[in-house]
Parts: structure tokens; C-alpha cells; sequence
């Protein structure tokens, strides 16, 4: 089952997302949208979770907004506070979940593009929180604390990806090392949005290619380490 729903930031303030329940939860989990908004596809990602055992949910950090073209989607992440959206509304929708109490209690955080980036932000400003799962997202570098992430983070890259370039992954990935993070990473020859089923045919931005094959061997890893840390 499926709806919308308001949830309470930490500020008191409320907000609203997109829950995709599961029938038998087995934990649950924060998604955060791309740079598109809260639209058809990451329902779509909310409810494949949610069939897999982990109650999703999707706050709506546009608020209400979405798009199909790609300088709106600009403009709109441009406008985002990224603090107040990992701080406030990842952060307060990570907490409703934990006083749901789904399964053994446990939450995590995963995100795509944008909302990859965003993982990283709240991963280390929310400690409530169990595991998280990056998809092809990462803000600058200098931006993570590395020893602010006290827990176990999986990430999927794209060696072809032009928005978020594999140099800057090793630097990353160099500074959590260094830091003993709880760390697992995975590679793909594969560019931008792998995962992503709308990014193929007419309409999609060239930087982005969705391949069914990545993308498949990207869920199965996702849903091992979740069921390894969320049940």
C-alpha cells in the first residue's frame, strides 16, 4: 500500500512524502528523490523496496514540484538548501520511520544522483541511522567528515559517469579509508543514471544510459547489505 503522507522535521515544521508500505516489513528506509523531483520513477523505487521487505519512504524536498527537463531540474536542485534538506527533512523522515518501530526498528538511508549526494550529508548528520546506500551521488569532497559516519555505507558508481567523475570517487573513497569507514564500493562500466529506467530513447540527456544489467547486479547488492544490516 501507498500514500502520501506529512511527517515532523526536527524543527518542529512539517513536511511531506510518498510512503510505499510493506505487507511484512523487515526494516525500513529513506529514499531520496534525483534532481527530477518526487516523480513517477522514485515511486517506482519506493514500491520495489517496499515489495522486497523495507517499508520506503520519499520526503519531498522540492515540495510538490518535478520535471522532465533537465535546466528545470537545475534550477530546482539549484535552489535546494542541501543542509536544511539532509539536516531537517531526510533527518526527520528517518526518525518518523524509527518510531514506527517496522521489523527490528532499524533505518536506512539511500539515494540517486542528487539524492546519492544527499546521503552522504545525512549519513553524517543523523545517527539514528542504520546503514546507508549511495547511488552515483556525491557532494564535494571537502564537504563529507568522514569521521562523522559511524555506519555502513554501500556505493554504486558509474566509470563513465561525467557528473560525478571517478577521480573524484577515489579521492573520496581515499578519505574513508583513511577514516576506518564502514565502507563497500562497487564500480559498473556504465555511465550516469544506470539504474534509472527512464534514462533511455528519446528524451534522455546525453551525460545519462540506463543499463538493465548494471542496474539489476546494483539492486542485488543493495538488498544483500540491507538485509544484512537492516533486519
Amino acid at each position: 500500500m501507498s500514500r502520501n503522507i506529512r511527517f515532523q522535521r526536527p524543527d518542529g515544521a512539517s513536511a511531506e512524502a510518498y510512503l510505499a508500505q510493506a505487507e511484512q516489513p523487515l526494516g525500513a528506509l529513506v529514499v531520496i528523490q534525483e534532481w527530477w523531483g518526487l516523480n513517477d520513477q522514485v515511486r517506482g523505487v519506493a514500491q520495489r523496496f517496499a515489495k522486497a521487505g523495507f517499508t520506503a519512504l520519499v520526503p519531498d524536498l522540492y515540495r510538490g514540484k518535478s520535471t522532465v527537463e533537465a535546466e528545470e531540474a537545475e534550477h530546482l536542485k539549484s535552489d535546494l538548501d542541501f543542509a536544511d534538506a539532509a539536516s531537517q527533512d531526510i533527518r526527520g523522515a528517518l526518525l518518523h520511520l524509527k518510531g514506527l518501530k517496522l521489523g527490528g526498528g532499524k533505518v536506512g538511508i539511500t539515494g540517486f544522483c542528487m539524492g546519492g549526494a544527499l546521503t552522504w550529508l545525512a549519513a553524517q548528520q543523523s545517527p539514528e541511522a542504520d546503514a546507508a546506500v549511495v547511488w552515483y551521488g556525491m557532494p564535494p569532497v571537502q564537504a563529507i567528515d568522514a569521521a562523522r559516519l559511524k555506519l555502513p555505507i554501500q556505493a554504486h558508481w558509474a566509470e563513465q559517469d561525467e557528473f560525478f567523475p571517478i577521480d573524484q570517487v577515489d579521492a573520496l573513497e581515499a578519505r574513508l579509508q583513511a577514516a576506518g569507514v564502514r565502507y563497500e564500493g562497487h564500480r559498473y562500466l556504465a555511465r550516469h543514471a544506470f539504474a534509472n529506467e527512464t534514462a533511455q530513447g528519446p528524451g534522455r540527456i546525453p551525460q545519462t544510459q540506463y543499463d538493465a544489467a548494471w542496474a539489476q547486479q546494483a539492486w542485488d547488492r543493495t538488498l544483500r547489505f540491507l538485509g544484512q544490516h537492516l533486519c
